[in-house]
Order: structure tokens, then C-alpha cells, then sequence
């Protein structure tokens, strides 16, 4: 098989926006409503031929029920010492510097958008070619050194996307790269208290019970509970080990207690506690319990729903695929354009039938992808989870359903 053809573009300008501004009279570059006007003169280099090794990381911990900072690491090769910071004679000179941008691709879709976080530098003795691995972060860096307090245009009874856009406004994210859907809980006033962009985004992102994250293109985005619910119901791609899907290279079981929740208290800013809890499941497996303070949600109905559908949906377990890895030199087109293209909440369904012939069969969502790529080997793996918000409907004021049936989970 032939693997993807893998492009790496350094920008060494300021400013958080990613790729060419607008330049009047290029064919590429200066189209009307597709280019974006820069604040920076273009400095993008491709060193797509210098790298030897890219690592990817961006996904969803399960154990903390949160999207985390996607990360990456490229290594490059220094045959000649341009990498080399105190080099005069190097094109780079003086560019080699903390969060600079830097952009991964594979064929023509995005894996990967981050700022760079340190220059790791190795000469061995024994070696007469030494190399540097360039650390990146995602914009979840940025939003987690921003402080902020007050935040201009919030008050009470604004929708959770509303709240997001005015925190993203605060710390001057560009409007060009956001993809902010319409959010359906309203939240508080903003309280103006010390704390990160990140914190406060990510308040507002568990009172929609919704998602907050930074996209392979390098977009803030921000889904809707409701979307995320109707993404459960997708046709998902199939990967299978007996010839009828996608064939996969490894698939990682598990079957144990840490996803359970059977016991929630929530509480609001200004509110009393709310509390949920499935006595079937603390009488099956002990209590799992779960505490949430200084939500921001406008009012104690919406935190005691919050509090009900978190537990009716962790209150059970039953095995999990927690991960399935591709080995692109070994699959087809098909498992190619799915490494490349499956993200966050597509639905993934997998067969596995054992030496003994017996059959686990899940339908799953993508939480987690990550890439392994070397010149001559390609590995993608994807971290996954069952749908948690399967089974509930939102309305205009609440999110649902309420009360204390277990779904399958």
C-alpha cells in the first residue's frame, strides 16, 4: 500500500490564524470569502521533507469527562545546523522561537493545528546526524494561560454558545476560526471572578453538557448537547477482522467499574445542591459518586436535570472497545480516508471474532485519535466510547428526560 502523502508547514508569524492571508492578485490566496485578511506578512516554510517522525495525540479522558489539550511532536533532522538557533547562516535564525504555528496534513486533510511549546534538541556522540523534536500544543494552551475577569456583553439567561462566544471575544480569539453552534441552556450572569479562558469555557461547556475543543484545523469548536445526541444515530464506519469492514491491526478490551457513576451532586452558582442517584447500581456495584459546584446554569431545574442524566447515563457497565488501531501499510483505501478523516463523535462499529470463533460486536462514537507516522510506517489509533447521551430528547426549556431509568450502557 501506498501510505498518505504527509505535508508539515511552519508559520513563523504572529498571531494565532493559521495559513496564507489574503494577497490581491494570487490565484491561491486572494480569492473573495475564502481568504482571510492577516494581521502578519506570510513566513510559512514546508519542511515537510526534513521530518522523519510526527506523533499526534488529541482526544477525549474518559476518566476525567473532559476534552484535554491535543498535543504533537515532529522530528526533524539537522544534517547542515539550520536548526540550530545561534546560527546565523540559518534561514531560521531568530524564528526559532515558543508558539510559533505549526501545521500537519495528511493528503488534504487537516490532522493537526498547534503552537509549538519547546525545541528538543539531540546530537549523539555516535551519530553524524543530529535531529530536534519540535513539542506542539493545541489552542487549549492559549486559553489556559489567558486570565480573564469580568467579560464584556454576558448577562443572565444567555445561551451557553452566547457565553462562549463572549469568552472567546474576551481573549481576542479570531472570529475566523470558530465553529460555534447554538447552545440550549441558558447560564448566570458572568460572576467577573479570577480565573483561565479555558475554566470559564469549560464551565459553560459542562452545563450544555456539550463539547468544547480544538479541531485538526485549528478552529474552536463547540457542539451542542442536541447535536451530539443526534451524531449517536449516524451510519457508522465499519471495521471489522473477518473481511465484512475495515480491517484493523489491534483492538483493546475492557470490562471493569471506572466509568460508572451512580451518584451526582451539582450545585449552581447562587443555588442549593441537586442531587441523583440509581440505587440499582449503588446496590450492584458501591457507590460512584461525582460532585460539581459553581455551575453556571441560570437555574436548580436545569442542574438537577444535568444531575439525572449524568447517573441514568453511567449508572450500568459492560465491556468496552476502549481503542482500535490501523496499520495504513496493510489497509485499503477505505481504511485510509477513515485514519485521515474520523473525528470526534463519528460512529464507529466494530467485530471482532476471536480464534474460537465467538463475536463482540459495538457500535461506538470516536473520542480520541492519534498518529504514529515515519517515512515508511503509518499507525492511527482511535479512542473510543459508547454514546452517553443515547435515549434523551431536549426541549426548549430543560434538557429532557428526567428521572432514574438505567440505559444500557
Amino acid at each position: 500500500m501506498t501510505l498518505p502523502y504527509v505535508s508539515v508547514l511552519f508559520d513563523f508569524s504572529n498571531g494565532p490564524v493559521f495559513g496564507y492571508s489574503f494577497t490581491l492578485g494570487d490565484p491561491a490566496h486572494g480569492i473573495l470569502g475564502t481568504n482571510q485578511l492577516g494581521e502578519n506578512a506570510n513566513d510559512i516554510v514546508d519542511i515537510s521533507d526534513q521530518v522523519s517522525k510526527i506523533s499526534i495525540r488529541r482526544g477525549y479522558n474518559l476518566l476525567q469527562d473532559q476534552f484535554q489539550a491535543g498535543t504533537a511532536s515532529v522530528r526533524v533532522f539537522d544534517p547542515t545546523g539550520i536548526w540550530n538557533p545561534q546560527n546565523p547562516l540559518s534561514p531560521y535564525f531568530g524564528k526559532l522561537i515558543p508558539l510559533r504555528k505549526m501545521r500537519i496534513a495528511g493528503n488534504d486533510s487537516f490532522l493537526f493545528s498547534g503552537y509549538t511549546i519547546g525545541y528538543n534538541y539531540t546530537y549523539p556522540k555516535d551519530m553524524e546526524i543530529g535531529f530536534v523534536d519540535i513539542e506542539l500544543v493545541d489552542a487549549f494552551r492559549l486559553f489556559a494561560q489567558a486570565n480573564i475577569t469580568t467579560v464584556a456583553g454576558t448577562s443572565a439567561g444567555q445561551t451557553t454558545s452566547a457565553r462562549v462566544t463572549n469568552l472567546l471575544d474576551e481573549v481576542g480569539w479570531p472570529t475566523s476560526m470558530r465553529d460555534i453552534e447554538t447552545g440550549s441552556a441558558t447560564v448566570l450572569a458572568d460572576p467577573g471572578s479570577s480565573r483561565t479562558a479555558l475554566q470559564a469555557i469549560k464551565n459553560i461547556e459542562f452545563c450544555e453538557q456539550g463539547a468544547f475543543y480544538i479541531a485538526p484545523s485549528g478552529n474552536a469548536e463547540f457542539l451542542s448537547r442536541a447535536t451530539i445526541q443526534s451524531k449517536s444515530g449516524q451510519d457508522p464506519t465499519d471495521f471489522a477482522n473477518d473481511g465484512t469492514g475495515i480491517g484493523y491491526k489491534n483492538v483493546v478490551f475492557a470490562f471493569d467499574d471506572k466509568l460508572i457513576i451512580n451518584q451526582a451532586s451539582f450545585t449552581r452558582t447562587g443555588g442549593t445542591a441537586q442531587t441523583s442517584e440509581n440505587l440499582d447500581s449503588i446496590a450492584k456495584y458501591f457507590p460512584h459518586s461525582i460532585n460539581y459546584t459553581d455551575l453556571m446554569l441560570q437555574t436548580d431545574a436545569q442542574v438537577l436535570d444535568v444531575a439525572q442524566i449524568y447517573v441514568a447515563t453511567r449508572a450500568e457497565t459492560t465491556i468496552r472497545i476502549d481503542a482500535i488501531t490501523l496499520d495504513l501499510n496493510a489497509t485499503d483505501a477505505a481504511g485510509d480516508t477513515a485514519a485521515l478523516t474520523l473525528d470526534f463523535f463519528d460512529t464507529i462499529a466494530i467485530k471482532n471474532v476471536a480464534q474460537d470463533g465467538t463475536i463482540i460486536e459495538k457500535t461506538l462514537q470516536c473520542m480520541g485519535v492519534q498518529h504514529e507516522i515515519t517515512p515508511s510506517s503509518w499507525n492511527t489509533t482511535f479512542t473510543t466510547s459508547e454514546p452517553i447521551v443515547e435515549g434523551f430528547l431536549l426541549n426548549s426549556t430543560l434538557y429532557g428526560i428526567l428521572g432514574t431509568s438505567v440505559l444500557s450502557y
